[in-house]
């Protein structure tokens, strides 16, 4: 199977800065788009922004012009830099793979990871 790890949470005060990471491993023949989405409490999850394998990304309106993502093919890593933040971006940060494994069989397998808080104090 495949696991993502995400680290790079915490806790920083309105327009600073953060950098989130998030590794896969397991049984990863090829990883095509990777992303990452947040849920605020009492909100539905939703989109941030997501990279291909080509490097094509896509951002939320919200964090446009403010966040970057990026990710390196050979550390199969996704990163996430988040800079001035707003109390509005605190919320639980998950990252997600669309995959193709190798075990038991070839076959495409959309991977979440377990989600890092980011809090923005005002």
């Amino acid at each position: 199977q495949v696991q993502l790890v995400e680290s790079g949470g915490g806790l920083v005060q309105a327009g600073g800065s953060l950098r989130l990471s998030c590794a896969a491993s397991g049984s990863i023949f090829r990883i095509d788009a990777m992303g990452w989405y947040r849920q605020a409490p009492g909100k539905q999850r939703e989109l941030v922004a997501t990279v291909t394998s080509g490097t094509t990304t896509n951002y939320a309106d919200s964090v446009k012009g403010r966040f970057a993502i990026s990710r390196d093919n050979a550390k199969n890593t996704v990163y996430l830099q988040m800079n001035s933040l707003k109390p509005e971006d605190t919320a639980v940060y998950y990252c997600n793979a669309l995959t193709i494994v190798s075990s038991p069989v070839y076959r495409y397998l959309e991977v979440w990871g377990q989600g890092t808080l980011v809090t923005v104090s005002s």
